[in-house]
C-alpha cells in the first residue's frame, strides 16, 4: 500500500482516526440488526439536527446506491430525471440509474459543472404528451463534478421552478461536505428551507470507511423508503457499523473540519500555482478540486510526486487538462512538494 499522498480523488485517502475508533467501539457485544439498534437511532437523530425534525435518514453502502435509492422514491418508469451531461449519474454509474429506475435520464449542458433552468424549459412541452417520457426530477450535484457550487439563490430558483411544474429536486451530495463547508455550514438553510426533497449524503470521500445516507426531507415521500432501500439491496444487516461512523463524523463537526481542510488545501495550491506560468487554472477553485492545464511532458513526473488523473488529454497543443483533488488529510507540505517538483521541471526546460 502506498504511503504517498495522491491527488487522484478523495476516495484515495484513508479512514479518519476518529472514525476508525468509532468502528472499534461499535464492535462490542451484540445489537439488533437492520437498523433496530441504538447507534442507528442516534444517527437518525443527528441527521435531524442537521436538516430539521422532518428529515428521515436511510443509511446505505455507497454513492451509486444512494443516488439510485434516492431517485427510486421520486420517479416512475415512464418519467425522467434532468441531470448534467457531466454528472456522475450520467457518466460514472454504469447505467445503474436507468437500469434500476427504469426511467430516462435527460442530460443538460454543463456550465462549469452546473445546469441552467433555461435549458429545461424546452422540455416542458413534454408534460402530458403521451409520446414522451414525463419530466419529474431535477438532480443537482452539490458540489458539482467540476468542484463548483450552487449558491442558495441558485438552488432556491431550481426548487421554485420544480414546485411550479410538479417536479422534485434531488441533491447528489457525494461531496456535500465540501459544498456545505464552502457555503457556511448550515444544511437547513442550504437545503431544507429551500425546498429540496431528497439528498444523497456522502461520507466516504471525507473520512468514512464505507457508508452514505439518503436523507428524505419531504415528509410525503418518506413512508416508502425503507422498502426501497431493501429492494435496492442496501439494507445493512449490521447497520450499527454504518451508524457509528456517522456519529463520530458529526461529533464536534468533524465532517465540516475535514471538508474545510480539503477546501483550504485546494485554495492554497491554486495560490501557489500563480508562480508557475506553465500551469493554467481552467476554472475557479470553489471547493476541493482544481482543474489545471499542464505541459504533457510534466504529467508523468508529477504523477510520481502525487498521482492524479488526466481529465482531458491534449486539451491544447502539447498540453492536457488534469484534475487535482484535495483530501481531508492533505497538508501544506504535500502541496509545497508538488509545486517544488513543478519548479524543477520548469528549470529543466530552460
Amino acid at each position: 500500500m502506498t504511503q504517498a499522498p495522491m491527488f487522484a480523488s478523495d476516495n484515495a485517502s484513508g479512514v479518519h482516526p476518529a472514525i476508525m475508533a468509532a468502528l472499534a467501539d461499535a464492535n462490542r457485544g451484540h445489537a439488533l440488526g437492520y437498523g433496530a439498534d441504538e447507534l442507528t437511532a442516534r444517527a437518525n437523530r443527528a441527521f435531524k439536527q442537521l436538516f430539521g425534525d422532518q428529515a428521515e435518514s436511510f443509511l446505505v453502502y455507497n454513492g451509486t446506491g444512494a443516488n439510485v435509492i434516492a431517485l427510486k422514491g421520486l420517479v416512475r418508469s415512464f418519467e425522467a430525471v434532468f441531470c448534467s451531461a457531466e454528472s456522475h449519474l450520467w457518466i460514472d454509474e454504469a447505467g445503474a440509474p436507468e437500469q434500476f429506475l427504469g426511467a430516462k435520464l435527460i442530460t443538460l449542458p454543463a456550465h462549469n459543472g452546473k445546469i441552467r433552468i433555461d435549458d429545461m424549459r424546452p422540455r416542458l412541452g413534454d408534460i402530458g404528451f403521451q409520446h414522451r417520457s414525463q419530466p419529474r426530477v431535477i438532480s443537482l450535484a452539490q458540489c458539482t463534478e467540476r468542484g463548483s457550487v450552487y449558491r442558495p439563490d441558485e438552488l432556491g430558483a431550481f426548487c421554485d421552478f420544480a414546485r411550479a411544474h410538479g417536479f422534485y429536486v434531488h441533491i447528489d451530495g457525494a461531496r456535500i461536505h465540501n459544498a456545505v463547508a464552502a457555503l457556511g455550514g448550515d444544511c437547513k438553510r442550504l437545503f431544507t428551507e429551500l425546498g429540496v426533497d431528497v439528498v444523497s449524503f456522502g461520507g466516504t470521500k471525507n473520512g468514512l470507511m464505507v457508508g452514505e445516507a439518503v436523507v428524505v426531507l419531504n415528509p410525503a415521500l418518506q413512508v416508502q423508503y425503507p422498502v426501497i432501500r431493501k429492494h435496492g439491496m442496501h439494507l445493512a444487516s449490521k447497520m450499527r457499523f454504518l451508524a457509528a461512523q456517522f456519529l463520530a463524523y458529526f461529533e464536534d463537526d468533524l465532517w465540516l473540519h475535514n471538508a474545510a481542510q480539503a477546501n483550504a488545501m485546494a485554495a492554497y495550491l491554486a495560490e501557489r500555482l500563480k508562480a508557475v506560468p506553465q500551469a493554467r487554472l481552467v476554472a475557479p477553485v470553489e471547493t476541493n478540486m482544481l482543474f489545471v492545464e499542464l505541459p504533457n511532458d510534466w504529467l508523468a513526473p508529477l504523477q510520481q510526486q502525487a498521482y492524479f488523473h488526466v481529465w482531458r488529454a491534449d486539451s491544447s497543443p502539447g498540453r492536457s487538462e488534469v484534475r487535482l483533488v484535495m483530501s481531508f488529510d492533505i497538508e501544506r507540505a504535500h502541496v509545497d512538494a508538488f509545486v517544488a517538483r513543478m519548479g524543477q521541471l520548469a528549470t529543466q526546460e530552460q
